[in-house]
Formats: C-alpha cells, structure tokens, sequence
C-alpha cells in the first residue's frame, strides 16, 4: 500500500512536471504577480549595489500576499507558474520561494493539487545543487517544504521517504530537510523515525565527501533531541511509541560507526561534526546498562583524539558526561582505562593549549570537573596519580596538579569524603618545599580553599605555617627587589596577593588561633616595608583579637579591664601605628584598621590612656568616615594626631614613658621612605615628644643620635630634623642650642674635616649640606624659641653662624635656599617681637648683599627653583626692619627683582608646587616695589624703568605683557605722585614711550588693554605738564569713553577705541614726535600677535591721515622705518595698511617715496613687490609713477639738472637702474590691460632700448650701480639683470600695441635675443626700429622725435643706440615726410666726425640708407655725403668705417650721375684700389664691390682715367680672384669681368660673358687667353704684370702667393722671346725655391710647378740665343 502510494506520488511528480503554463484564464493574476515580482527584482540589485534600503519590494512583497488572503488558490498557481518560467534567475526563484512561505503561514490548508505540484517542484529544485546560488536556492526550497509540512505533513513526509532508499546515498538537502521536519514536527516524524534511521545507517559507508558526513553528524544530532523531547513529553504522542531503549539499540551501531570510523577522518570539520553529535546520543545510550558498558570500549578512541588538531573542549564535554554519569549510576569507567584518562587529561592542564584552541579556560573547568567525578569513584588511585606528578620537578605540572586538587578539594559535593580530603593534604605537603612562585600560590589557594570549604582544622599547624613563612617571604623579596628582575617582581607581588587573601580567609573562617600566628602577624605590623598590607593584616589582628577577648571573656568571665594580650613592645607598637595613621588612606584605608586596632589594644598597650583613647579615637574615626583621600586635609589630620599624642602622653606625665616613645619614634626614622607623609609627621611627633621631655641629658643624647644618623644629603631627613629640633626648642631652648654647638665641635668645623665618616659609614655628608641643615636649624630655633631668649642670641651666635656656613662654602643651590630660609625666619622673628623700640640689625647690611648676589646669579628665563622667591620674600622681610635702605639701595633692589621676576616663564596647570612658587614670586615682587619705589622715583629713572619693561611689554605671551603693563603703571603712578615738576623728556621720547603702549590698547587681555589706557593717561598728563599744553576737558572726557569701550569683547569696537585715542593723542605731538612714534610702532609689528599689529598700523595710519601735509622733511625716515619693518608682517591685512600708508605719503611726496623705494636693495623682496601691486591697482597714480620712473632712466642720457626744491634733491638723487627697471616692468605687468598707455607707450619704448644700450656700453656698470649694488642682499639671479629686465619690460608694453603681428614678428625674427646679447644689441635695435616703422604708425613720429633728440646726448651709448635707430628711420621717407631730414643729417654729419668707431659705422650706415629712403635728396647733399665717405677711407686705425664709407658710397653712387661726383671720383678710385690688398677680408670685399660699382657709373669723362685704374689694379683682381673669403673672391671675379671691357679686345669680352658657368680650370683658361691677347698687342704689358705677380708670392696669404705662382707661370708661358731675356732667372729661380721651404704644401706645389716652367723657359731662351745654338 505504501508502495503504491509512493509510485503515485511519483507519477504526480513527473506528471505536474511535464504540465504547461496555466492558462491564463485568472484575472490577470499572473501579469500583475509578475510585474510585482520584477520590482522585488529590480530593488535587490539596487540592493546589491548599496542603493538604500529596499522599501518598494518589501511594498511588493506585502502585496502579493495580500493578494493571496483573497485568492490563495490563484496567487499560488500564478507563483509556481512563474517558478516554472524557464531560465529564471536564481534570486528571483528565491524571492518566490521566500513569497510562498509567507502565503502557506498565512493560510495554513491550501489546495491538495497547489501542493502536490508545489512539493514536486521544490524537491527538485532542493536535489539540483550546481553552484553557490543554487545552494541558496535549495535551501528556501527545503523551507518551503518544512513549511508546508505543518499542514501538509504526510505529501511533504512521502516525497522525502521516496527520495530516501536503503543503499542508495541520496541528496544533501533530504537529509536536512528531514532533520528539519522531525526538528518542526515531533509527534508526526516519531512514526519515521526507525526507517529513517535505519535507512541513514545503511548509506553510512557510501559517503566518502566530507561535507554529506558532517550535514548526517548535523541531522543525527537533531535527530536525538528530537527523541529525547518525544521521551520527555511520551504523555502526549498519539502515535504508536518506541521506548528509549528501543531507540538506543537502533542508535547504538551508528554511533560505533561514527566513532570507529568517522571519527578517524583526516577532515577536522568532520571530526568536530561527529563529536558534536555525540553528546545527545550518549543522552540516549548512556542510561542503558548494557550500552553504556560497551561505550564504555569506546573511550580511548575518544582519548586518542587530544593528540589531534581538534578542539580539546568538546572531546572533554563527552568525557565529562560519560564520567558523570558513571557516578551517577555507580558504575565507574573500567579501571584499565583510567591512567590513560589522568594522563590524557592531566596533560591538558599542565601543559599550554596550541593557539588554534578557542577555549583552552573552559576546557580546564570541564577538565575540573572530570577529575572531581574520579575522585568520587577512584579518590586513592586519583590522589597516587597526582602524588606520582608532584615527584616531577617541572613547575608546570606541579602548579596544574595542585590547581586539580583544589578544584577536587573545593567540589561542592557532600559524597566527597575526609579521606579523599586527607589524602589530597597528603600530596600538598610533600610539595610545601618548593620554593616557585606559582607553585607557592597553587599551595596557598589550596590552604585558602580548605578553609572556605569547612576542613580549618586540617590547616592549624602546617597550613598556618606556611602562610606566615609565605608572608614574611614575600615581604621580604619585595622591599629588597632588584630592578633587572621585573618579571620576577610580578609574580612575588601575585604570590603576595594570593597571600594576603589566604590570611584573610584564614583569620575569618579559622577559630582557636595559636599564639604563634599571633604574634607572627604582629611582628609583620612593626617590621614590614610593604604598607599596602597593613590595612588586611590589622584588620586581622583586631578580629583576632576580639575573637580571643571573647573567649577569654567566655572561659573566666573577667572584666573589661583585665582584658590584656601578650605584647611584645607597647611604646613600638604605638610609634609604629601613630606614624602610620598619618597616611590614613593609604592602603586601602589602613587609618581606621589601625584606629580600631588601637582602641582593641588600649589596655594592653598603656591602661592610663585607655579611657581617654576610648573617647578619641571614635572621633578621629568619625573624621576619617566623613571624608575621603581627596577632601581630607592632611594638615588637620596630622593636627589631631599631635593633639591625640599630647593627650596621651598627658595622661604618662610624670614618667619616663615619653621618652621611652621618643626612643621608638627615633628608631622608628630609619623604616620609612624618605620623602614620606608618615616620616615627616614622625619628625614632628618626635620633636613635640622630646619637647615634653623632664630629662635635659637624656634628651640631648637623643637629639645627638638624631643628628649623627641623619642623611643630610636627603632634603627630606633635613627638613625634618630642622623642624624637629625648632619644635623641640619650644621646651628646650639652651639644650638645642648646646647640641649644635657640640656638634660643630665634634666634628671639628673646619675645612678639611666636613666629610663625616666616622660616625655614618653608608652616606658619607657634603660638606654644604651640613651647613646649610645646621643655618635652618639655627634660624628655625630662633623663629620657635621665646622672644627674649631671641633678643639675646638672635646677632650673636645665631644669625653669625649662619653667616659663617654660607660665606664659607661653594654657595649651591641648596646652601642658598638654606640661607633665604634662615633669613626669613630670623626676619619674622624680629618682626614678630613685640616692644622692640630702637632695635637695629646689626647683620641686616652683609645679608642684602648676599641676597643680591645671589639673586643676579639666578637664570632669568626660567624658574628652577623658589631661591629668586625666597631671596626677594627675604629682602621684603629684611626691608620691614631697621636699619631701612637708602634710596640708592632701593633702585638696584627693584631693578634686580623685576627683571628677575617678570622673566619667569607660567608655571603649568598640573604643577602646584610650581605655580605656588610663582604666585609667591609675583606678591612678593609687587609688596616690594610698593616698599622700595618710594625712595627711587626721579626723573632720571623713568626712561631706564621703561627699557626695562620694554621687552616685557613687547612680549609674545599674554601674562609677560599683562604682568609689564601693570608694573608699568604701578611705576608710572607711583613716579607722578612722587614728582612735583614737570619731567624734561628727551626730543621724541614722548613719541617713543607713546609708540610702546599704543598697541596695547588692543591686547587680547582686557586687563592689559585698561592697564595701556591708564598708561598713557599718565603719559598724557607728564606731557602737558612738560610742554606747558592744554588738556581740555572735552578731551579727557573722550579718553575715559574710549577706555569704557577698551572692556568690550568685540574686537571692531575695541580698534574704535584705540583709534578715537590716538586721534585725540595726535595733535599734542610735533614733527619729531611723530617720527619717533612711527618707528617705535614699526618696531612693535611683529613682536607680538596679530591684534596688536593691526592696532600699531591703526595708529600709524590715524597719524598720517591727520598729519602727513606737514612731514615733508620726516618722510623719509617715516618711509624707510615702514620699509625697514614690512617683511617682518606676515598678516595680509597689516601689510595691506601699511603700503596704504606708504601710498598716502606718496600722494603728497611723489618724488621722496619714489626715490625712497628705488634705493632698497634687489632681488625686490615681496614686501617691494606688494606696495608695488597697489601702486599698480590705482590706474592714475601708477601711470604717474610709471612717468616719474621714466624720468629716473632718462636722466642718466640728460645733462644734469640743478635743484631748486626739496622735491627736486629727491628726484635727481641717484638710483639703481636695475631697481627702476624692476619696478617698471612690475607696473606694466600688473597694470590694467585695457590701458594702452597712448601717452607712455613711445617714450617708454625708447628709454628702454636707451637704457638697454647703455648697459651695453661703458656707462653699464657706473659707479652709481657700483656703489648700489654694494646693497644687494646677494648674488643675484640670472634673470635679473639690465638687458633681461630690460627686455622683459618692452615685450610687456608691445603687447600693449594691440598688434599680434608686430610682436609675432618680433619673437619670429628673433629681436630679443639680439637686443639682449652686447655683441648684437645694435642689430636687434636697428631690427626694432625698422619693424616699428612697419608696423606701428602711429608712434612714428614720436619715435623719430626722440631718437634725434638721443642723437643729440652727451652720453655716447644713448647717441650710439639712437645712431643704430636712425639708421632704420633713414631707410623710411619717415624723417623726410615730417621735416626732419636735415636735422638727422647735421647729426650725422656729426656722427661720423666723432672718434668713438661703432659712431663713424653707424653714421655712415645711416647716410648711406639716406639713397634708399629719401633718393632725390641724394643730389642734394652729395658734397655732405661724399665728403664725409671718402673721409671715412682714410681712417688707418679701423677697418669697419672705411668698409661702412665704402659700402655708404656704393648706395650713394647708384643714385649719382658721373657729373654729380666730380673731383671725387679719383679719388674714390684710388682709395678704393688701395684696399685690394689689404689683410681685412672686409676692406677687400667691399672695395671690390666698390670698384664694380664705379665701373658701372663711370662715363666718357672718366673713362680714360678709370682705364689706367683698370690697368693698375688688374693683378691684384686676377689674383684675388683666388681669395681664401669666398665672398671676396667671388666679388672680385665679378669686378674683374666687369672690367674687361675696358682692355679694348673683343675676344676678351666674348670670354668673360661665359663666366657664370666657369671654375677654376675656366679662370686659368681665361688668364691665358688674356696673355696671350697682352703677348700679341702689349707685351710691356704683359712683362709688368709679371714682375708685378712676382712681388705676391710673399703674400701672408697662401692662396694669394699660389695664385701669384699659377699667374706667374700662366704669364711665363705666354711671354715672348724678347722679353722672356729680360727676365732674371736666377732671382726668379731663388724665389721659386724659398717657396719650396714653405709650411702650405699647395704653396710648395704651386712653387714647383711655375719653377718647372721657369726651367723650361730658361732652356727655350739658351736655344733661341746665338750661344746656345753654337
């Protein structure tokens, strides 16, 4: 039947999974179900991409469901319908699964089909894992099915059984789902559950993956809860039942398997899985006999486990609850297995858990708790194996033994016998020896938890034993620790802790306590180091003792008087207590312990003070419990415990039981701390003890002890034993004072014998620090003694001896604060005295001077110590007694102590002991200015009090300025109270003390704001009394609201103030006045903070306002302070304000500022640059100053000026060009674009290319610049520099020009680096000009203007530069359009007559460019031209004025006619000729082009004379046609074709019109052909110009002397027979051979060949003579 119902099942399943989509007959369900679907979609990726939070889908989700309230049946067709969608995203599929677990808890029943389909449809979904997100899906399908299970139990339990079958490993997610359906449905699983384990069981050894194993270690664990809930609640099943021992037996195999093998697995996933499993199903077998001995087999598998990497706490949980379970049902784990068992848990203790172990502490109480469950079934076995591990040495495994033995000790558990007790104690004893602190404090908890646990009397005697010795112990390692052992430190101090709780424990719980704890715990009060255990310890004597009165109460039934225990030493105990409590909260409050501990004990420690301790101690109890350690006041305290000791000894009065307390507090000294609260009130209760001593020697002998033992290097031990003996002195005035007598006696005070050894061999003593503690002792008897017995020891040996100790000593820091001390306190006591008349000091002289010394040897910056305090609380008590000082004395005085006061740094807020010092300090100071001041005022002093304030007053920190200021008035009032007259100040001293408060009127401090204000009301008052003024009223009224306004907390109202009073203060001061004021303002900017910076240029600003028309004479000093001061400003808006000073001076004093500015130093520095800027932000005044510039440079090319005016010194003062320059360009640069500078523009442009020229020339480095330049603050950079500043400022205002061509032209053509290099300024000049001309019209004119004005300096770089400009203008009708031709022509004419050479180039450049732009004004002025041309021929000293005369001519000739020249042109001709030979490469070029030139103009009148020119220069043409300049060379090949012509032979003309196409090989062609013509027509001719060609072969020029050897040889060739006689070989010959011997080797070829010829020639003549033929 089951059979059939599940191959239904199945056949549903596969017939529901082959069914198509519904149809869509359902309203239009299904389109909007899934529209809501894709928004829930759609908002999960936003989702994902951290959008926000998902709103719309849960809005969409709601929805469905919703909807589904209405229509279940069609919601859920629709949903699985759309699960069956293919390709459907996997998050959509969960969404739906997620939709559909909400509807089915929604609705519970739902239709048999929907969940026949629904079923089918999330089982497979569940079976087909593939990837991450089909896990994801698998499981909400598995919950869809657990959900439906609730109503639908038995279709989701057949689809689940039918997917589980026997010997077949089924899926993943069957196996969780069921877990979750027996889990969510107890009852109705019980029925499946035997199949289902058993069909689990027989897949077990078909799963191999790690992962199924641990899913069935999970479900098998679900699985046991499930029955152990169902066997708990078996009342209410209504389906057949298995009993628990039914379900063990089905369990059991598979919990073998899970053990013998799983449990073996290498995974430790599946390990820790099985383990987990176990617990519950050891919850099932372990109640079974039968089972639970054979689980009982199975336990050293578990044990085997430890060895592995798994996580030791849940292996422990099993054996945990194995264990106890054996206990529980009597039936003890075999004993075979328990030494493993202690040995594998033991080692868990003792040994450190790996780091992979989470719970290494919880596993050591399960492993705690194991050892107590075997201890109650096998205590003798457990105790022989924990005595066996004790025999081990290793600290580890004795600490972790004795940690089990207590747990087993302390166990909660009455089946836990004395002898298992006994037994544990036995194995504890035989480890007490160890000596190892963790062991010790194992031992001491085990003695601590025994008593806890009831066991006391199995402690008394060993157990207390031990805890006394560990005390003492303990103690002792730690008060004589050493600081390399800080580890071991620790662990005493937890040793000691562990101690003191057992002691605690012990003393609550422990009855019956020996006598010898007893007394061990008292003994540690009196002899401990440690006072942190006092507190517990007297805590337990007062329990111990109340505990033993009571008994003993209990056993005699005696009185409260008889009520006495055994003391070792009542005045110690006492001593020691008393000095204790004067620390009453430390230690945990050991004040009241020990309060209660003394009243406990009053009649054991002194019967006659016991009533009266009975009454006192409850209220210094009562006045500890009312406060606490930070309200108490510990000199109250220490009050009350003088006046419960004074009490107490009353009651001894009589006896010798004071000073035997005297004895035991002066032994007491040596046990505490030095510095201590406890030793210092020691000290005074040992002082106040011995002053109530009735035995003088007795006494003495002690206060000798007390000084022979003292550490008088410890400031602390001296203190007190100062204080001590003052005290003392109180009741023992003559015997202090005899003991330090013999006591400087015994140790023979002198200078050798101060190093006291033979009484302290451990502290040898310094020599000062014996006397300065015996200078405090003297002085401290003196302030305790009786006032009579001062009056008669206080000069002498008192106040001497303290003299004596400090003068001969090295004077340290110590002695010094000794000395001042001595001195106070003697000064107090004389001023305490009452009824002294005429007493006189007589030592009061010779310590003021010791005191001043030492206070001007004290640093002034800082506080180091409270000697400067101290000194000045000294010279203040020392000024109150007579004899007074005078008034010399008093100045220096005050002079020293505020300097040394007012210099002191604040002390910090977490140190009172320095603040006290410093608050004392600044009292002291005012109380001693207020005493001192009256006897120095004078007029002479005030200026040196105000240098002394000055710093002070100027100070970056607020207190040092509020501290001047007030000290400042304090002087100020004082002094004009003082002085009757009026003070003559110094002329600007009014200013400069003005200018030093001002800014204060705007501190940060109110305070110091009111104390400024009511200075300068003093100074005001000291003014108008000096200069005879009137100080209205109206005036004073107005300074009084304006320091009303001074106490607002707005900062604008408070600048407001400040400036109505230096307006109201303006008009009192005169011109040097202001001065003065200015420049201490300037001075102030800077030294404080930016407040009182804006007040300083508030007031300079108020001043120049109202007064800068008169300080006409003053703005120069006024400008260089401002200037002097302005890099110093870092704040924007005070710089700003300042340059709006310099800028209103400037208005008014153009030319003063402008010079003033010109002289600072270059590289311009950015406080320059910025008053510069707002020069430039102001269109008007910047193009003002730009002209004043401009006119500063062109002064330099201007004669010199003479000054009729102030102005006009400042104007013609020298300045550096380079700074000019600097600031010109600056200007452009910054100014507005817009402004073309119309007006500037061609003024500008000229002065800086004058200017640049001139850096060119001589007049560059003048010694105007020479003495500037001495000002730069270093070398300055390359960029600036004359010609690069230069530069930069006109590419600036060419850009101006609105002409992007112009200045393209100017960058392409490359016109600035021309400009900038020396070596080619004038031809960037010229360049600029000509490109101007071109390209600027409109400034033309005055271009032209200016540059014959510049022609006309005297300054010959400016008449240089202007040349080179003119020579461009020339080439321009320019200067003949508007008029200026002759003008620029008697210039030139000038020009060239000056001697300076580039001149002469320049003007006859510019004359000859005359012919190109103004050519029929050549005829003109030809006689001007050619004269002045021809003149520049003859210059012999240069070669470019002759070249430029030749190259001027050529222009001028070509616009000439042969009649214009006249008689000039023989003379050209021959001076041209002259230079064919000349070395300048130059020269022979030009004339060369010169000479083709006249050859061209020449006409029938010159023709005959030109002729014989031709004639003469034809050898020198013929051989430089071979000239080594190519440019030469080529130029005389054409002068010489040009002149061929003139030969008259038409065979020589028709040669040369193919010369464009000849070489080298042509020319020599054509000088044959030229012979050959001379040889037939003028042979004389041709002879000449060999003789002629001869002369060059000593040319310095190796091609000429090769071209005169090839002609040579050309003419040797042709010459005829006749002359060829004439010739005179031998010269010929020798020649030709010197040239053999010369260095070019072309020359020696040349030379060879014209010699071979010479040769041949020479052999043809002896032929051709009659002697040869013969």
């Amino acid at each position: 039947m089951a059979e059939s119902a599940i191959d239904s099942n199945e056949d549903l399943s596969e017939e529901t999974e082959d069914l198509e989509p519904l149809e869509p007959d359902d309203g239009g369900t299904f389109q909007q179900v899934t529209n809501l679907l894709n928004i829930i979609d759609s908002e999960s990726k936003m989702d994902a991409a951290g959008a926000g939070p998902d709103m719309r889908k849960t809005l969409a989700s709601v929805i469905i469901t919703e909807k589904a309230t209405t229509k279940p049946c069609m919601v859920m067709n629709a949903l699985i319908r759309c699960l069956q969608v293919p390709e459907i995203s996997t998050q959509r599929k969960v969404n739906i699964y997620n939709i559909l677990q909400e509807i089915i808890q929604q609705e519970g029943e739902l239709e048999e089909q929907c969940v026949h389909r629904l079923v089918t449809i999330a089982s497979k979904e569940m079976r087909e894992i593939l990837e991450v997100e089909g896990y994801m899906k698998a499981e909400v399908a598995s919950d869809t099915l657990v959900a439906l299970s609730r109503n639908h139990f038995s279709v989701v339990m057949y689809e689940m059984q039918h997917r589980l079958k026997p010997l077949e490993l089924t899926e993943e997610f069957v196996i969780i789902t069921l877990a979750k359906l027996a889990n969510g449905n107890v009852f109705e699983f019980m029925p499946y559950m035997g199949i289902t384990l058993a069909t689990i069981f027989t897949m077990l050894r078909l799963v191999n993956e790690a992962k199924m194993r641990q899913v069935i270690c999970g479900a098998m664990e679900t699985f046991c809860e499930t029955v152990q809930f169902y066997l708990r609640h078996l009342e209410d099943s209504m389906y057949p039942v298995m009993t628990e021992e039914q379900f063990a037996i089905k369990l059991f195999p598979m919990y073998r398997y899970f053990v013998t093998v799983w449990l073996r697995s290498h995974n430790p996933e599946v390990k820790l899985g099985v383990i987990k499993s176990l617990r519950p199903m050891l919850n099932l077998l372990l109640p079974n006999d039968d089972l639970r001995e054979e689980v009982y087999d199975y336990l050293p598998l578990l044990l085997a486990e430890y060895q592995g990497s798994l996580e030791a706490l849940f292996i422990t949980q099993v054996l945990r609850q194995i264990l106890e379970v054996s206990v529980i049902t009597s039936t003890p784990v075999p004993q075979m297995h328990l030494h493993t068992i202690f040995t594998e848990l033991h080692i868990q203790v003792c040994t450190k858990a790996p780091v992979q172990q989470q719970y290494s502490s919880q596993n050591v109480r399960e492993i705690e708790h194991c050892f107590i469950a075997l201890a109650r079934s096998y205590p003798k076995e457990l105790m022989k194996f924990f005595l066996s591990q004790m025999e081990m040495s290793k600290e580890a495994i004795r600490v972790g033994t004795l940690t089990l033995i207590r747990a087993v000790v302390g166990a909660d558990d009455p089946r836990m016998n004395i002898k298992t007790i006994c037994l544990a104690i036995r194995v504890v004893k035989n480890t007490i020896s160890d000596t190892r602190s963790k062991v010790r404090m194992a031992i001491l908890r085990i003695i601590g938890q025994l008593a806890l646990s009831g066991f006391q009397d199995r402690i008394k005697g060993w157990g207390l034993k031990y805890v006394s010795i560990q005390l003492t112990l303990s103690t002792y390692k730690l008060t004589n620790r050493r600081e390399s052992f800080h580890q071991r430190d620790l662990e005493e101090k937890m040793v000691h802790k562990v101690t003191m709780d057992t002691v605690k424990i012990i003393t609550s719980a422990v009855s019956g306590m020996t006598n010898e704890f007893w007394v061990r715990l008292l003994c540690y009060i009196m002899e401990t180091d440690n006072m942190e255990v006092l507190t517990p310890i007297c805590i337990s004597l007062t329990n111990l003792a109340e505990r033993q009165f009571h008994i003993m109460d209990g056993e005699a039934n005696t009185t409260s008087k008889s009520r006495h225990v055994d003391l070792p030493a009542p005045q110690k105990l006492l001593a020691r207590l008393l000095v204790l409590m004067s620390s009453p909260y430390e230690g945990e409050g050991r004040g009241i312990a020990m309060l209660n501990l003394l009243r406990t004990l009053s009649h054991s420690i002194a019967p006659s003070m016991a009533d009266m301790w009975e009454l006192e101690i409850p209220l210094l109890i009562k006045y500890l419990e009312e406060h606490t350690k930070f309200t108490w006041n510990q000199e109250i305290w220490e009050d009350k415990l003088i006046q419960f000791l004074r009490l107490s000894l009353k009651k001894t009065r009589g006896s010798n039981w004071s000073l035997r307390l005297g004895k035991e507090l002066n032994n007491q000294i040596e046990s505490f701390d030095s510095p201590s609260l406890e030793k210092s009130f020691l000290y005074r209760a040992l002082g106040f003890t011995l002053a109530t001593g009735l035995e003088a020697d007795k006494v003495e002998v002690l206060l000798l002890e007390l000084l022979y033992k003292t550490d008088y290097s410890k400031d602390f031990d001296r203190e007190g034993v100062i204080l001590c003996f003052g005290l003392c002195a109180q009741g023992q005035v003559k015997t202090v004072l005899s003991v330090l007598q013999d006591f400087e006696e015994r140790i023979h005070e002198s200078e050798e014998s101060w190093q006291i050894g033979a009484w302290r061999k451990d502290h040898p003593w310094r020599r000062e620090t014996v006397k300065s503690a015996l200078m405090v002792m003297y002085s401290c008897v003196a302030l305790h003694c009786h006032w009579q017995m001062l009056l008669t020891h206080v000069d002498t040996p008192i106040t001497a001896k303290i003299i004596h100790h400090y003068t001969s000593s090295s004077q340290d820091i110590c002695l010094k604060m000794a000395f001042m001390k001595s001195v106070v306190q003697i000064s107090n006591a004389i001023e305490n005295l009452k009824g002294l008349g005429d007493f006189q000091f007589a030592q009061k002289t010779n310590l003021t001077a010791i005191i001043v010394a030492i206070i001007k040897a004290e640093p002034t910056d800082h506080l180091v110590s409270p000697i400067r305090t101290m000194a000045m609380d000294a010279l203040l008590h020392l000024s109150k007694v007579k004899p007074f000082y005078s008034t010399e004395e008093n100045s220096e005085l005050m002079d020293i102590s505020i300097h040394s006061v007012i210099s002191l740094q604040p002390p910090g807020k977490d140190n009172e002991s320095i603040k006290t010092l410093y608050t004392n300090a600044l009292c002291v100071l005012k109380q001693l200015m207020e005493g001192l001041l009256q006897r120095q005022m004078d007029p002479k002093g005030l200026q040196e009090m105000v240098h002394l304030l000055e710093k002070w007053i100027l100070s970056e920190k607020e207190w040092e300025r509020e501290k001047a200021m007030n000290l400042h008035l304090c002087l100020m009032q004082s002094y004009i109270q003082s002085i009757g007259v009026c003070i003559p100040l110094k002329l600007g001293q009014f200013g400069t003390l003005i200018g030093l408060i001002a800014p204060c009127t705007c501190d940060s401090n109110k305070r110091t704001r009111l104390a400024s204000a009511d200075v300068l009301s003093s100074l005001l008052d000291l003014h108008a009394s000096q200069t005879c003024s009137s100080w209205d009223v109206c005036k004073e009224l107005e300074l009084a609201r304006c320091k009303e306004d001074l106490q607002s907390l707005e900062v604008e109202k408070i600048f407001s103030a400040s400036s109505r009073i230096a307006k109201v203060i303006c008009m009192q001061f005169n011109c040097d006045e202001v001065v003065s004021l200015i420049q201490k303002l300037c001075e102030n900017i800077g030294a404080m903070d930016l407040q009182h910076d804006k007040a300083s240029v508030t007031w300079i600003d108020t001043f120049l306002q109202i007064r800068v028309k008169e300080l006409e004479d003053k703005v120069a000093e006024i400008l260089g302070a401002i200037l002097v001061h302005l890099p110093v400003v870092e704040h924007q808006e005070v710089r700003r304000n300042l340059i709006e000073g310099i800028l209103l001076l400037a208005h008014y004093h153009q030319e003063t500022v402008l010079t003033s500015l010109l002289r600072q130093p270059l590289p311009m520095q950015s406080h320059l640059v910025e008053v510069w800027l707002a020069v430039a932000e102001n269109v008007p005044f910047a193009r003002l100053m730009l002209h004043g510039l401009m006119g500063r440079l062109q002064s330099r090319f201007t004669p010199r000026a003479t000054a009729t005016s102030k102005a006009d010194i400042w104007r013609l003062a020298a300045v550096d060009p380079l700074m000019t320059l600097c600031t010109i360009h600056l200007l452009i640069e910054k100014m507005d674009k817009d402004d073309k500078l119309p007006d500037l523009l061609p003024d500008l442009i000229y002065t800086l290319l004058m200017q640049l020229g001139s850096s060119q020339g001589p007049e560059a480095v003048s010694p105007v610049l020479k003495t500037w330049r001495l000002i730069h603050t270093g070398t300055l950079p390359e960029e600036i520099n004359l010609q690069r500043i230069t530069i930069k400022c006109m590419q600036l205002l060419f850009k101006r020009l609105d002409s992007e061509r112009l200045v393209h032209m100017l960058e392409e053509q490359g016109v600035w680096a021309l400009l900038e290099s020396g070596a080619t300024f004038l031809q960037g000049a010229g360049l600029l000009a000509r490109l101007c001309i071109r390209n600027a019209e409109g400034y033309r004119q005055r271009l032209a203007e200016l540059v014959l004005r510049g022609m006309a300096s005297e300054v010959l770089s400016c008449r240089v530069s202007s040349t080179a400009i003119c020579v461009e203008f020339m080439r321009d009708p320019i200067l003949y359009q508007e008029r200026l031709l002759k003008p620029a022509m008697r210039l030139l004419e000038k020009g060239v007559d000056q001697r300076d050479e580039v001149l002469q180039v320049l003007s006859l450049r510019a004359l000859g460019n005359m012919a190109l732009g103004a050519p029929k004004k050549v005829r003109q002025y030809r006689k001007l031209l050619l004269e002045k041309c021809l003149y520049s021929l003859r210059d012999a000293h240069s070669t470019s004025v002759p070249s430029e005369g030749m190259e001027a001519l050529a222009k001028i000739l070509a616009e000439l006619r042969e009649g214009d020249v006249g008689s000039f042109f023989d003379a050209i001709s021959e001076q041209c000729r002259s230079f064919f030979d000349n070395e300048s490469e130059l020269l022979r070029l030009k004339a060369f082009l010169l000479f083709s030139k006249l050859a061209k103009v020449v006409r029938a009148s010159k023709k005959h004379f030109f002729k014989g020119e031709v004639k003469r220069a034809w050898v020198p043409l013929m051989l430089h046609c071979q000239d080594p300049c190519p440019d030469a060379a080529q130029a005389c090949v054409e002068t010489m074709y040009q002149c061929v012509h003139f030969w008259g032979c038409k065979g020589l003309v028709d040669s040369s019109g193919q010369r464009d196409t000849r070489g080298a090989d042509e020319m020599a062609t054509f000088q044959t052909t030229l012979c050959s013509v001379l040889t037939q027509k003028k042979p004389a001719v041709l002879y000449s110009f060999l003789l002629e060609t001869m002369t060059y072969i000593k040319s310095n020029l190796s091609r000429i002397r090769i071209a005169s050897c090839n002609l040579a040889g050309v003419i040797m060739k042709q010459m005829s027979e006749h002359y060829l006689k004439k010739l005179d070989f031998v010269a010929l010959r020798n020649s030709l051979q010197e040239l053999q011997l010369d260095a070019d080797p072309g020359v020696q070829r040349a030379a060879l060949e014209t010699l071979k010829i010479l040769d041949t020639c020479s052999q043809h003549r002896l032929l051709a003579s009659p002697k040869g033929i013969s």
